[in-house]
Protein backbone atom coordinates (compact mmCIF):
# COMPACT_ATOMS: atom_id res chain seq x y z
CA UNK A 1 0.00 0.00 0.00
CA UNK A 2 1.02 3.41 -1.13
CA UNK A 3 1.17 5.53 2.28
CA UNK A 4 1.07 8.96 0.55
CA UNK A 5 -2.36 7.64 -0.95
CA UNK A 6 -3.76 6.46 2.10
CA UNK A 7 -3.18 9.97 3.67
CA UNK A 8 -4.13 12.19 1.12
CA UNK A 9 -7.51 9.74 0.31
CA UNK A 10 -7.95 10.24 4.12
CA UNK A 11 -7.69 13.44 4.42
CA UNK A 12 -10.42 14.38 0.91
CA UNK A 13 -12.69 11.56 3.18
CA UNK A 14 -12.70 13.49 6.22
CA UNK A 15 -12.71 16.65 4.97
CA UNK A 16 -15.96 15.49 2.83
CA UNK A 17 -17.46 14.67 6.15
CA UNK A 18 -17.01 17.62 7.60
CA UNK A 19 -18.66 19.68 4.54
CA UNK A 20 -21.00 17.63 4.68
CA UNK A 21 -22.22 15.48 7.24
CA UNK A 22 -20.97 18.35 9.75
CA UNK A 23 -23.41 20.62 8.12
CA UNK A 24 -26.08 18.56 7.67
CA UNK A 25 -26.27 17.70 11.72
CA UNK A 26 -26.06 21.48 12.47
CA UNK A 27 -28.83 22.16 10.18
CA UNK A 28 -30.87 18.69 12.13
CA UNK A 29 -30.56 20.41 15.77
CA UNK A 30 -31.19 23.74 14.64
CA UNK A 31 -27.35 25.85 15.32
CA UNK A 32 -28.28 29.23 15.58
CA UNK A 33 -25.57 31.81 15.34
CA UNK A 34 -27.82 34.65 17.38
CA UNK A 35 -28.82 32.68 19.92
CA UNK A 36 -26.92 34.16 23.48
CA UNK A 37 -24.09 30.94 24.33
CA UNK A 38 -23.57 30.17 28.39
CA UNK A 39 -20.37 32.40 27.86
CA UNK A 40 -21.53 35.03 27.28
CA UNK A 41 -24.81 34.49 29.62
CA UNK A 42 -23.02 33.20 32.68
CA UNK A 43 -19.64 35.27 32.40
CA UNK A 44 -17.93 34.86 35.44
CA UNK A 45 -14.13 35.88 34.53
CA UNK A 46 -13.09 32.71 35.75
CA UNK A 47 -15.07 29.29 34.16
CA UNK A 48 -17.48 31.25 31.54
CA UNK A 49 -15.42 33.22 29.62
CA UNK A 50 -16.00 33.57 25.64
CA UNK A 51 -12.65 32.70 24.10
CA UNK A 52 -12.00 33.89 20.40
CA UNK A 53 -12.25 31.02 17.98
CA UNK A 54 -8.42 29.84 17.01
CA UNK A 55 -7.84 30.15 20.93
CA UNK A 56 -11.12 27.76 21.68
CA UNK A 57 -10.04 25.66 18.59
CA UNK A 58 -6.15 25.03 20.14
CA UNK A 59 -8.04 24.52 23.75
CA UNK A 60 -10.09 22.03 22.83
CA UNK A 61 -7.73 19.81 20.34
CA UNK A 62 -5.28 20.10 22.55
CA UNK A 63 -7.26 18.92 25.52
CA UNK A 64 -8.69 16.26 23.67
CA UNK A 65 -5.74 15.27 21.59
CA UNK A 66 -2.68 13.66 24.03
CA UNK A 67 -1.45 10.28 23.26
CA UNK A 68 -5.11 8.79 22.23
CA UNK A 69 -4.81 9.18 18.59
CA UNK A 70 -1.31 7.84 18.44
CA UNK A 71 -1.11 5.20 20.59
CA UNK A 72 -4.73 3.50 19.32
CA UNK A 73 -3.97 2.96 15.76
CA UNK A 74 -0.21 1.37 16.64
CA UNK A 75 -1.57 -0.53 19.01
CA UNK A 76 -4.46 -1.91 16.95
CA UNK A 77 -2.41 -2.33 13.79
CA UNK A 78 -1.52 -5.84 14.76
CA UNK A 79 -5.34 -6.19 12.91
CA UNK A 80 -4.11 -4.89 10.09
CA UNK A 81 -4.22 -1.18 8.41
CA UNK A 82 -7.93 -2.12 6.24
CA UNK A 83 -9.64 -2.81 9.67
CA UNK A 84 -7.65 -0.01 11.31
CA UNK A 85 -8.09 2.59 8.84
CA UNK A 86 -11.68 2.01 8.35
CA UNK A 87 -12.78 2.76 11.94
CA UNK A 88 -10.44 5.95 11.91
CA UNK A 89 -12.74 6.98 9.40
CA UNK A 90 -15.99 5.28 9.68
CA UNK A 91 -16.07 6.13 13.48
CA UNK A 92 -14.56 9.20 13.19
CA UNK A 93 -17.29 11.09 10.73
CA UNK A 94 -20.32 9.04 12.01
CA UNK A 95 -19.75 8.13 15.85
CA UNK A 96 -16.87 10.29 17.25
CA UNK A 97 -17.86 13.37 14.99
CA UNK A 98 -21.52 12.99 16.53
CA UNK A 99 -20.19 12.36 19.93
CA UNK A 100 -18.31 15.58 20.64
CA UNK A 101 -20.27 17.61 18.43
CA UNK A 102 -24.04 16.80 19.99
CA UNK A 103 -22.16 16.68 23.42
CA UNK A 104 -21.25 20.68 22.87
CA UNK A 105 -24.57 21.36 21.10
CA UNK A 106 -26.47 19.85 24.28
CA UNK A 107 -24.24 21.37 26.69
CA UNK A 108 -24.25 24.90 24.98
CA UNK A 109 -28.19 24.65 25.61
CA UNK A 110 -27.90 23.85 29.03
CA UNK A 111 -26.19 26.67 30.87
CA UNK A 112 -22.82 24.87 29.30
CA UNK A 113 -23.14 22.46 31.87
CA UNK A 114 -21.59 18.44 31.78
CA UNK A 115 -23.39 15.52 30.33
CA UNK A 116 -24.62 14.86 34.24
CA UNK A 117 -26.87 17.94 33.99
CA UNK A 118 -28.16 17.03 30.61
CA UNK A 119 -28.79 13.52 31.96
CA UNK A 120 -30.19 15.17 34.80
CA UNK A 121 -32.96 16.65 32.61
CA UNK A 122 -33.95 13.75 30.52
CA UNK A 123 -33.55 10.84 32.43
CA UNK A 124 -33.59 11.97 36.28
CA UNK A 125 -31.22 12.74 38.77
CA UNK A 126 -30.70 8.82 40.24
CA UNK A 127 -29.17 8.70 36.78
CA UNK A 128 -27.44 11.58 37.33
CA UNK A 129 -26.03 10.49 39.76
CA UNK A 130 -24.62 7.22 38.53
CA UNK A 131 -23.07 8.85 35.54
CA UNK A 132 -21.20 11.67 37.52
CA UNK A 133 -20.00 8.91 40.19
CA UNK A 134 -18.37 6.65 37.62
CA UNK A 135 -17.20 10.00 35.00
CA UNK A 136 -15.39 11.43 38.48
CA UNK A 137 -13.87 8.18 38.73
CA UNK A 138 -12.75 7.77 35.24
CA UNK A 139 -11.10 10.88 35.41
CA UNK A 140 -9.45 10.27 38.95
CA UNK A 141 -7.49 7.33 36.79
CA UNK A 142 -7.06 10.12 33.94
CA UNK A 143 -5.35 12.67 36.35
CA UNK A 144 -3.20 9.58 38.18
CA UNK A 145 -2.10 8.16 34.76
CA UNK A 146 -1.31 11.50 32.82
CA UNK A 147 0.69 12.79 36.07
CA UNK A 148 2.71 9.90 36.11
CA UNK A 149 3.53 9.99 32.30
CA UNK A 150 4.80 13.86 32.54
CA UNK A 151 6.60 12.71 35.83
CA UNK A 152 8.38 10.13 33.90
CA UNK A 153 9.08 12.34 31.11
CA UNK A 154 10.19 15.02 33.48
CA UNK A 155 12.06 13.06 36.04
CA UNK A 156 16.11 11.59 36.72
CA UNK A 157 14.38 8.25 38.46
CA UNK A 158 11.43 6.08 36.89
CA UNK A 159 8.70 5.41 38.85
CA UNK A 160 10.26 2.60 39.79
CA UNK A 161 12.73 4.64 41.37
CA UNK A 162 15.49 3.74 38.80
CA UNK A 163 17.97 5.85 38.25
CA UNK A 164 17.46 7.69 34.73
CA UNK A 165 20.79 8.47 32.74
CA UNK A 166 22.72 9.14 29.52
CA UNK A 167 20.36 10.87 26.79
CA UNK A 168 17.43 10.03 28.24
CA UNK A 169 17.67 11.50 31.16
CA UNK A 170 19.60 15.11 29.82
CA UNK A 171 16.19 14.80 27.05
CA UNK A 172 13.91 14.34 29.95
CA UNK A 173 15.40 17.32 32.17
CA UNK A 174 15.43 19.52 28.75
CA UNK A 175 11.54 18.60 27.87
CA UNK A 176 11.13 19.68 32.12
CA UNK A 177 12.54 22.74 31.27
CA UNK A 178 10.53 23.50 28.11
CA UNK A 179 7.07 22.71 29.41
CA UNK A 180 7.36 25.32 32.22
CA UNK A 181 8.85 27.49 30.04
CA UNK A 182 5.67 27.14 28.04
CA UNK A 183 3.62 27.58 30.99
CA UNK A 184 5.32 31.54 31.65
CA UNK A 185 5.10 32.02 28.09
CA UNK A 186 1.01 31.36 27.72
CA UNK A 187 0.65 33.75 30.85
CA UNK A 188 2.15 36.65 28.80
CA UNK A 189 0.04 35.64 26.11
CA UNK A 190 -2.70 35.54 27.83
CA UNK A 191 -2.65 38.89 29.43
CA UNK A 192 -1.57 40.82 26.10
CA UNK A 193 -4.65 39.14 24.83
CA UNK A 194 -7.17 39.52 27.14
CA UNK A 195 -6.11 42.52 29.04
CA UNK A 196 -3.97 44.96 26.35
CA UNK A 197 -6.34 43.62 23.65
CA UNK A 198 -2.84 42.40 21.21
CA UNK A 199 -4.23 41.14 17.80
CA UNK A 200 -4.69 37.60 17.52
CA UNK A 201 -3.11 37.48 14.41
CA UNK A 202 0.05 39.35 16.00
CA UNK A 203 0.01 38.00 19.06
CA UNK A 204 0.43 34.39 17.41
CA UNK A 205 2.95 35.34 15.52
CA UNK A 206 5.26 36.47 19.06
CA UNK A 207 3.76 33.41 20.43
CA UNK A 208 5.01 30.84 17.75
CA UNK A 209 8.40 32.35 17.72
CA UNK A 210 8.39 32.53 21.67
CA UNK A 211 8.14 28.40 21.69
CA UNK A 212 10.98 28.61 19.29
CA UNK A 213 12.70 30.47 21.56
CA UNK A 214 12.25 28.55 25.04
CA UNK A 215 12.37 25.32 22.97
CA UNK A 216 16.38 26.31 21.97
CA UNK A 217 16.97 27.36 25.57
CA UNK A 218 15.80 24.06 27.40
CA UNK A 219 17.61 22.26 25.13
CA UNK A 220 21.11 23.94 26.05
CA UNK A 221 20.17 25.26 29.97
CA UNK A 222 17.64 22.28 31.79
CA UNK A 223 19.49 22.69 35.42
CA UNK A 224 16.31 21.12 37.28
CA UNK A 225 16.76 17.48 38.35
CA UNK A 226 14.13 16.10 40.51
CA UNK A 227 13.13 12.59 41.22
CA UNK A 228 9.64 11.08 39.56
CA UNK A 229 8.16 11.44 43.33
CA UNK A 230 8.97 14.80 43.54
CA UNK A 231 7.82 15.74 40.28
CA UNK A 232 4.51 14.06 40.72
CA UNK A 233 3.90 16.25 44.26
CA UNK A 234 4.88 19.22 41.63
CA UNK A 235 2.67 18.52 39.29
CA UNK A 236 -0.18 18.11 41.66
CA UNK A 237 0.83 21.64 43.07
CA UNK A 238 0.73 22.89 39.76
CA UNK A 239 -2.55 21.12 38.87
CA UNK A 240 -4.63 22.63 42.06
CA UNK A 241 -3.63 26.24 41.05
CA UNK A 242 -4.22 26.04 37.44
CA UNK A 243 -7.65 24.25 37.71
CA UNK A 244 -9.00 26.88 39.74
CA UNK A 245 -7.18 29.94 38.23
CA UNK A 246 -9.41 31.68 35.54
CA UNK A 247 -9.19 30.35 32.21
CA UNK A 248 -8.25 33.69 30.00
CA UNK A 249 -4.85 33.53 32.31
CA UNK A 250 -3.43 29.90 31.64
CA UNK A 251 -5.94 27.06 30.14
CA UNK A 252 -7.04 29.82 26.99
CA UNK A 253 -3.54 30.79 26.16
CA UNK A 254 -1.89 27.82 26.97
CA UNK A 255 -3.82 25.51 25.20
CA UNK A 256 -3.73 27.87 22.43
CA UNK A 257 -0.63 27.96 21.64
CA UNK A 258 0.16 24.04 22.45
CA UNK A 259 -2.15 23.29 19.50
CA UNK A 260 0.57 25.02 17.38
CA UNK A 261 2.84 21.92 18.36
CA UNK A 262 -0.35 19.65 17.35
CA UNK A 263 -0.52 21.49 14.22
CA UNK A 264 3.41 21.21 13.59
CA UNK A 265 3.25 17.59 14.39
CA UNK A 266 0.63 16.89 11.86
CA UNK A 267 2.26 19.11 8.90
CA UNK A 268 5.66 16.98 9.36
CA UNK A 269 3.77 13.86 9.42
CA UNK A 270 2.19 14.89 6.48
CA UNK A 271 5.74 15.95 5.02
CA UNK A 272 7.47 13.16 6.21
CA UNK A 273 4.94 10.33 4.89
CA UNK A 274 4.78 11.94 1.24
CA UNK A 275 8.39 13.47 1.08
CA UNK A 276 9.45 9.76 2.06
CA UNK A 277 7.54 8.23 -0.64
CA UNK A 278 8.32 10.66 -3.73
CA UNK A 279 11.68 10.03 -2.74
CA UNK A 280 11.14 6.33 -3.31
CA UNK A 281 12.08 5.74 0.64
CA UNK A 282 8.35 4.99 1.51
CA UNK A 283 7.68 1.64 2.93
CA UNK A 284 4.62 0.75 4.12
CA UNK A 285 4.79 -2.83 5.26
CA UNK A 286 1.72 -3.55 8.18
CA UNK A 287 -0.41 -6.39 6.58
CA UNK A 288 -4.36 -5.48 5.20
CA UNK A 289 -6.22 -8.20 7.84
CA UNK A 290 -3.40 -8.61 10.48
CA UNK A 291 -0.64 -11.15 12.09
CA UNK A 292 -2.44 -13.33 14.88
CA UNK A 293 1.25 -14.39 15.77
CA UNK A 294 1.81 -10.29 17.06
CA UNK A 295 -0.96 -9.91 19.17
CA UNK A 296 0.17 -8.99 22.94
CA UNK A 297 3.66 -8.65 22.29
CA UNK A 298 5.57 -5.51 21.84
CA UNK A 299 3.42 -2.23 21.43
CA UNK A 300 0.78 -4.41 20.21
CA UNK A 301 -2.99 -4.83 21.61
CA UNK A 302 -4.37 -8.48 22.42
CA UNK A 303 -7.44 -10.05 22.10
CA UNK A 304 -10.21 -10.81 19.25
CA UNK A 305 -10.84 -7.70 16.66
CA UNK A 306 -13.94 -7.49 18.15
CA UNK A 307 -13.76 -5.76 20.32
CA UNK A 308 -10.54 -5.12 21.12
CA UNK A 309 -10.30 -2.62 17.77
CA UNK A 310 -12.92 -0.66 18.93
CA UNK A 311 -11.87 0.00 22.38
CA UNK A 312 -8.19 -0.15 21.39
CA UNK A 313 -8.73 3.07 18.76
CA UNK A 314 -10.79 5.99 20.93
CA UNK A 315 -9.81 9.55 20.13
CA UNK A 316 -8.71 8.57 16.74
CA UNK A 317 -12.62 7.51 16.20
CA UNK A 318 -14.67 8.07 19.37
CA UNK A 319 -13.66 8.52 22.88
CA UNK A 320 -16.03 9.58 26.23
CA UNK A 321 -13.30 11.94 27.32
CA UNK A 322 -14.21 14.03 24.58
CA UNK A 323 -17.59 14.57 25.62
CA UNK A 324 -16.76 15.35 29.08
CA UNK A 325 -14.07 18.09 27.46
CA UNK A 326 -17.24 19.22 25.25
CA UNK A 327 -19.66 19.25 27.96
CA UNK A 328 -17.19 20.99 30.46
CA UNK A 329 -14.64 23.46 29.53
CA UNK A 330 -15.42 24.14 25.89
CA UNK A 331 -19.15 24.88 26.11
CA UNK A 332 -17.89 27.54 28.85
CA UNK A 333 -15.85 29.06 26.48
CA UNK A 334 -17.80 29.03 22.90
CA UNK A 335 -18.61 32.82 21.96
CA UNK A 336 -21.24 31.58 19.56
CA UNK A 337 -23.05 28.59 18.34
CA UNK A 338 -21.61 28.32 15.00
CA UNK A 339 -18.31 27.73 15.93
CA UNK A 340 -19.04 24.57 17.67
CA UNK A 341 -18.91 22.29 14.44
CA UNK A 342 -15.30 23.48 13.55
CA UNK A 343 -14.30 23.34 17.33
CA UNK A 344 -16.01 19.91 18.30
CA UNK A 345 -16.59 18.10 15.32
CA UNK A 346 -13.57 19.51 13.48
CA UNK A 347 -11.43 18.76 15.81
CA UNK A 348 -12.54 15.09 16.26
CA UNK A 349 -11.84 14.55 11.99
CA UNK A 350 -8.01 16.61 12.57
CA UNK A 351 -7.53 13.76 15.42
CA UNK A 352 -8.76 11.00 12.77
CA UNK A 353 -5.81 12.30 10.36
CA UNK A 354 -3.26 12.32 13.36
CA UNK A 355 -4.25 8.59 13.94
CA UNK A 356 -4.30 7.73 10.16
CA UNK A 357 -0.45 9.47 10.72
CA UNK A 358 0.69 7.09 13.14
CA UNK A 359 -1.00 4.75 11.10
CA UNK A 360 1.47 5.71 8.02
CA UNK A 361 4.33 5.77 10.89
CA UNK A 362 4.37 2.29 11.91
CA UNK A 363 4.13 1.00 8.64
CA UNK A 364 7.32 2.46 7.98
CA UNK A 365 8.91 0.44 10.88
CA UNK A 366 6.63 -1.98 11.07
CA UNK A 367 9.54 -4.72 11.13
CA UNK A 368 11.46 -2.87 14.12
CA UNK A 369 7.88 -2.44 15.79
CA UNK A 370 7.06 -6.42 14.91
CA UNK A 371 10.63 -7.29 16.60
CA UNK A 372 9.92 -5.46 19.76
CA UNK A 373 12.89 -2.80 18.83
CA UNK A 374 10.45 0.02 20.33
CA UNK A 375 9.24 0.25 24.21
CA UNK A 376 6.27 2.63 23.62
CA UNK A 377 3.64 3.17 20.89
CA UNK A 378 5.06 7.42 21.33
CA UNK A 379 8.30 5.78 20.46
CA UNK A 380 7.16 4.10 17.52
CA UNK A 381 5.44 7.45 16.35
CA UNK A 382 8.63 9.77 16.71
CA UNK A 383 10.80 7.13 15.59
CA UNK A 384 8.29 6.23 12.55
CA UNK A 385 8.55 9.54 11.33
CA UNK A 386 11.71 11.41 11.98
CA UNK A 387 13.24 7.91 9.85
CA UNK A 388 11.01 9.23 6.97
CA UNK A 389 12.30 12.18 7.60
CA UNK A 390 15.63 11.59 7.76
CA UNK A 391 15.42 9.10 4.52
CA UNK A 392 15.29 12.34 2.50
CA UNK A 393 16.52 15.07 4.95
CA UNK A 394 19.41 13.68 6.56
CA UNK A 395 20.22 12.33 9.85
CA UNK A 396 20.52 15.81 12.15
CA UNK A 397 16.69 16.81 10.75
CA UNK A 398 15.63 13.17 12.23
CA UNK A 399 16.78 13.73 15.43
CA UNK A 400 15.75 17.18 15.83
CA UNK A 401 12.32 15.64 14.81
CA UNK A 402 12.38 12.89 17.26
CA UNK A 403 12.98 15.05 20.20
CA UNK A 404 10.51 17.84 18.82
CA UNK A 405 7.94 15.18 18.61
CA UNK A 406 8.25 13.36 22.28
CA UNK A 407 8.10 16.87 23.72
CA UNK A 408 4.71 18.06 21.38
CA UNK A 409 3.44 14.34 23.13
CA UNK A 410 4.52 15.40 26.52
CA UNK A 411 3.26 19.10 26.20
CA UNK A 412 -0.33 17.72 25.26
CA UNK A 413 -0.31 14.68 28.20
CA UNK A 414 0.29 17.99 30.57
CA UNK A 415 -2.73 20.06 28.89
CA UNK A 416 -5.10 16.93 29.13
CA UNK A 417 -4.14 16.81 32.93
CA UNK A 418 -4.59 20.30 33.69
CA UNK A 419 -7.90 19.97 31.79
CA UNK A 420 -8.90 16.70 32.85
CA UNK A 421 -8.79 17.94 36.68
CA UNK A 422 -10.69 20.62 35.95
CA UNK A 423 -13.55 18.67 34.93
CA UNK A 424 -13.36 16.59 37.85
CA UNK A 425 -14.16 19.86 39.86
CA UNK A 426 -17.23 20.30 37.91
CA UNK A 427 -18.63 17.17 38.33
CA UNK A 428 -17.59 17.26 41.57
CA UNK A 429 -19.16 20.11 42.38
CA UNK A 430 -22.36 19.17 40.51
CA UNK A 431 -22.91 15.88 42.71
CA UNK A 432 -23.03 17.59 45.91
CA UNK A 433 -24.71 20.64 44.65
CA UNK A 434 -28.05 21.02 43.29
CA UNK A 435 -29.23 21.93 39.49
CA UNK A 436 -27.58 25.96 39.01
CA UNK A 437 -26.94 26.01 42.86
CA UNK A 438 -23.72 28.36 44.00
CA UNK A 439 -21.90 26.88 46.68
CA UNK A 440 -22.45 29.59 48.57
CA UNK A 441 -25.89 29.34 48.54
CA UNK A 442 -26.10 25.46 49.85
CA UNK A 443 -25.38 24.45 53.39
CA UNK A 444 -23.63 21.35 54.42
CA UNK A 445 -21.32 19.05 52.64
CA UNK A 446 -22.55 21.04 49.75
CA UNK A 447 -21.44 24.60 50.90
CA UNK A 448 -17.69 22.83 52.03
CA UNK A 449 -17.34 20.15 48.82
CA UNK A 450 -18.62 22.80 46.29
CA UNK A 451 -16.23 25.30 47.17
CA UNK A 452 -14.20 25.31 43.39
CA UNK A 453 -11.12 25.19 45.56
CA UNK A 454 -11.97 22.39 48.35
CA UNK A 455 -12.89 20.30 45.41
CA UNK A 456 -9.98 20.76 43.59
CA UNK A 457 -7.95 19.74 46.09
CA UNK A 458 -9.85 16.66 46.92
CA UNK A 459 -9.65 15.49 42.96
CA UNK A 460 -5.60 16.40 43.14
CA UNK A 461 -4.64 14.54 46.32
CA UNK A 462 -6.62 11.24 45.46
CA UNK A 463 -5.29 11.82 41.77
CA UNK A 464 -1.73 12.56 42.95
CA UNK A 465 -2.37 9.58 45.47
CA UNK A 466 -3.33 6.90 43.11
CA UNK A 467 -0.73 7.65 40.72
CA UNK A 468 2.16 7.04 43.23
CA UNK A 469 0.62 4.25 44.38
CA UNK A 470 -1.27 1.01 42.35
CA UNK A 471 -3.11 3.17 39.01
CA UNK A 472 -1.49 0.32 36.92
CA UNK A 473 -3.05 -2.30 38.80
CA UNK A 474 -6.65 -0.96 37.53
CA UNK A 475 -5.38 0.88 34.36
CA UNK A 476 -6.21 -1.99 32.04
CA UNK A 477 -10.04 -1.19 32.68
CA UNK A 478 -9.38 1.96 31.33
CA UNK A 479 -9.78 1.29 27.60
CA UNK A 480 -13.15 -0.26 28.39
CA UNK A 481 -14.48 2.58 31.07
CA UNK A 482 -13.74 5.42 28.26
CA UNK A 483 -15.76 3.41 25.23
CA UNK A 484 -18.47 2.69 27.97
CA UNK A 485 -18.34 7.09 28.66
CA UNK A 486 -18.39 6.82 25.19
CA UNK A 487 -21.75 5.24 25.46
CA UNK A 488 -23.47 6.91 27.58
CA UNK A 489 -22.48 10.23 26.14
CA UNK A 490 -24.05 9.22 23.34
CA UNK A 491 -27.48 7.93 24.97
CA UNK A 492 -27.59 11.43 27.23
CA UNK A 493 -27.58 13.44 24.34
CA UNK A 494 -29.80 11.02 22.16
CA UNK A 495 -32.33 11.03 24.90
CA UNK A 496 -32.29 14.95 25.16
CA UNK A 497 -32.67 15.50 21.64
CA UNK A 498 -35.47 13.36 21.77
CA UNK A 499 -36.85 15.52 24.72
CA UNK A 500 -36.48 19.06 23.13
CA UNK A 501 -38.28 17.42 19.71
CA UNK A 502 -34.86 17.25 17.72
CA UNK A 503 -33.57 14.61 15.15
CA UNK A 504 -31.53 12.34 17.16
CA UNK A 505 -31.56 8.90 15.20
CA UNK A 506 -28.43 9.23 13.82
CA UNK A 507 -27.02 8.09 17.80
CA UNK A 508 -29.27 4.92 17.70
CA UNK A 509 -26.44 2.86 15.73
CA UNK A 510 -23.36 4.50 17.35
CA UNK A 511 -24.67 3.98 21.31
CA UNK A 512 -26.05 0.65 20.55
CA UNK A 513 -22.35 -0.40 19.01
CA UNK A 514 -20.24 1.38 21.56
CA UNK A 515 -23.07 -0.63 24.44
CA UNK A 516 -22.11 -3.76 23.04
CA UNK A 517 -18.80 -3.57 22.56
CA UNK A 518 -18.41 -1.88 25.55
CA UNK A 519 -20.53 -4.91 27.48
CA UNK A 520 -18.63 -7.45 25.32
CA UNK A 521 -14.86 -6.22 26.42
CA UNK A 522 -15.79 -5.74 30.20
CA UNK A 523 -17.21 -9.93 29.94
CA UNK A 524 -14.12 -10.62 28.56
CA UNK A 525 -12.16 -8.61 31.03
CA UNK A 526 -14.39 -10.62 33.81
CA UNK A 527 -13.89 -13.76 32.47
CA UNK A 528 -9.67 -13.39 32.53
CA UNK A 529 -9.87 -12.52 35.69
CA UNK A 530 -11.46 -14.85 37.33
CA UNK A 531 -9.08 -17.33 35.36
CA UNK A 532 -5.89 -15.73 36.23
CA UNK A 533 -6.97 -15.57 40.21
CA UNK A 534 -7.50 -19.24 40.11
CA UNK A 535 -4.33 -19.36 38.99
CA UNK A 536 -2.38 -17.26 40.97
CA UNK A 537 -4.49 -16.00 43.86
CA UNK A 538 -3.81 -12.38 42.81
CA UNK A 539 -5.98 -10.44 44.55
CA UNK A 540 -6.29 -7.31 41.81
CA UNK A 541 -7.17 -9.87 39.28
CA UNK A 542 -10.24 -10.02 41.46
CA UNK A 543 -10.60 -6.19 42.11
CA UNK A 544 -10.43 -5.45 38.35
CA UNK A 545 -12.87 -8.36 37.81
CA UNK A 546 -14.96 -6.22 40.33
CA UNK A 547 -14.90 -3.34 38.76
CA UNK A 548 -15.83 -4.68 35.68
CA UNK A 549 -18.73 -6.61 37.05
CA UNK A 550 -19.64 -3.43 38.63
CA UNK A 551 -19.40 -1.59 34.89
CA UNK A 552 -21.33 -4.11 33.39
CA UNK A 553 -24.73 -3.65 35.70
CA UNK A 554 -23.96 0.54 35.41
CA UNK A 555 -24.05 -0.12 31.65
CA UNK A 556 -26.93 -1.65 31.35
CA UNK A 557 -29.19 0.20 34.15
CA UNK A 558 -28.54 3.51 32.28
CA UNK A 559 -29.42 1.71 29.22
CA UNK A 560 -32.49 0.56 30.90
CA UNK A 561 -33.68 3.79 31.64
CA UNK A 562 -32.70 5.33 28.49
CA UNK A 563 -34.40 2.62 26.44
CA UNK A 564 -37.63 3.53 28.64
CA UNK A 565 -36.94 7.35 28.22
CA UNK A 566 -36.84 7.23 24.63
CA UNK A 567 -40.29 4.95 24.21
CA UNK A 568 -41.87 7.57 26.57
CA UNK A 569 -40.98 9.96 24.03
CA UNK A 570 -42.06 8.17 21.00
CA UNK A 571 -44.94 7.63 22.69
CA UNK A 572 -45.78 11.35 23.49
CA UNK A 573 -45.09 11.87 19.81
CA UNK A 574 -47.26 9.70 18.41
CA UNK A 575 -49.87 11.28 20.62
CA UNK A 576 -49.60 14.71 19.74
CA UNK A 577 -49.18 13.48 15.70
CA UNK A 578 -52.22 11.77 16.35
CA UNK A 579 -54.21 14.77 17.98
CA UNK A 580 -53.22 16.79 15.17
Amino acid sequence: MNAAVLLIVSIAILACGYVFYGGWLAKQWGVDPKRKTPAHEFEDGMDYVPAKTPVLMGHHFSSIAGAGPINGPIQAAVFGWVPVLLWVLIGGIFFGGVHDFGALFASLRNKGQSIGEIIDNSMGKKSKRLFLTFGYLTLLLVVAAFASIVASTFGTTTAAGAAVEGATLAANESTAMISFLFIALAIVFGFFVYRKNAPIGIASVFGVLGIVAIVAIGLKFHPIALSYNTWMIVIGAYILVASVTPVWILLQPRDYLSSFLLYFMIAAGVVAVIGAVVTGNGNFSVPAFGDAALKGTGVFTTGTMFPALFVTIACGAISGFHSLVSSGTTAKQLDNEKDAKPVAFGSMLIECVVAVISLCAIGFVWVSASDGTYASPTQVFAGGLSAMIGSFAGESAQNVMYQMLILAVSVFCLTSLDTATRLARYMLQEFVLENGQSYKDAKGVGRIVGNPIVATAITVVLGVALGLTGYTKIWPLFGAANQLLAALGLIAVCTWLGQVGKNNKMFFVPMVFMLVVTIVSLVQTIIAKINAFSQTQDVWAIIQATIAVLLVVLSLVLAKTAFTTLMAQRKNKAKKDNAA
